[in-house]
């Protein structure tokens, strides 16, 4: 349960080992941003602090604590005295957010369990192994939890910016300071930029049949035709075939035909429907149901989103997807 919100509520954004330093400070700017923008009248505004890890105490207390991204490939599972911290301010009703591989620190600290979040995508199969009890949701850019509030990529600390202003100082403060910052305030899922990265299989059949699939996406990729490739029973080809990456093959079909319409999609001029044949489809409405329910866009919208024109081509410049 959280506690009473004072007339300024105030965020403790955590700087451990690692953390992020456009977050650690880009949020308080935020922040400071939202504050000058709220009507003169109004009595709430948003106090913040940058908090060393180092100096947190147990009567450090605050309306919010954040635990921001982190670059360098730490995961926080030795830093017992900041779980511990994490776990009373939860228990004394601070909301307790987190931004990328922040998550890390919040299931270490035991909040987790049971409870949804997310983190960042590339993420999603180390997370769940760590913290099996947590209800992931890694498709969603942001979860508001109540008490626990996670954002899932790299940038998305800027999402969870805007959310706690809207939460503590309203849609038109959210709205001035997005103007203003020029941040697009609503519309983003992180499937939107997910990439589908399968397990390299250590079996050599299945790892075999997975690049034969790279190379003939747009061929019969049934069970039946698959089983004929590899030479095993479908029943085999099914058990071994999870087994190593983790997909079922229908599923790993859908994904990886979805990828190669992305590349086509960022790259070239083919239509739509050109594009569905050669990824393997011939049905272009059952096509674009995939496509949307994969990466949350339709193939239309993707292309506006992502699409590379020949001169960014020829400069080396991609655009970015990784949240």
């Amino acid at each position: 349960m959280t506690k009473e919100v004072r007339n300024t509520p105030t965020v403790a954004i955590i700087a451990y080992e690692g953390a992020q330093q456009s977050a650690l400070f880009g949020l308080g700017e935020m922040f400071d941003v939202a504050n000058r923008l709220v009507e003169k009248d109004a009595e709430q505004k948003i106090s913040h602090k940058v908090l060393p890890a180092s100096l947190i105490i147990d009567t450090d207390s605050a309306d919010a604590i954040i635990l921001p991204p982190n670059l360098t490939g730490v995961r926080g599972d030795t830093d017992r005295h900041l779980h511990n911290w994490i776990q009373k301010q939860h228990l004394a009703g601070t909301i307790v957010c987190s931004a990328c591989a922040g998550s890390f620190w919040l299931g270490h600290a035991g909040i987790l369990d049971g409870r949804q979040a997310t983190t960042h995508w590339a993420l999603e199969a180390e997370f769940r192994s760590a913290f099996p009890k947590v209800q992931l949701h890694a498709e969603h850019i942001l979860l508001d939890d109540h008490d626990i509030v996670t954002a899932g990529g790299v940038m998305a600390w800027i999402d969870l910016g805007v959310h706690l202003i809207g939460r503590w100082l309203g849609p038109t403060v959210v709205s001035r300071t997005c103007r203003q910052m020029l941040i697009d305030p609503t519309g983003r899922e992180q499937r939107n930029y997910r990439s589908f990265r399968p397990t390299t299989a250590r079996d050599q059949t299945i790892r075999s049949l997975q690049l034969w699939m790279e190379r003939n996406a747009d061929r019969d990729l049934s069970v039946r035709a698959l089983a004929l490739e590899t030479g095993l029973s479908e029943r085999s080809l099914h058990r071994k075939f999870s087994s190593e990456t983790g997909y079922s093959i229908n599923r790993y079909v859908q994904e990886l035909r979805v990828e190669k319409a992305k590349g086509f999609l960022e790259l070239t001029t083919l239509s739509v429907s050109e594009i569905c044949w050669k990824v393997g489809y011939t049905d272009v409405s059952a096509f674009n149901r995939l496509f949307r329910s994969i990466s949350g866009l339709s193939a239309g919208a993707y292309r506006k989103r992502f699409r590379i024109d020949p001169l960014q081509r020829k400069l080396g410049i991609h655009p970015v997807k990784n949240g």
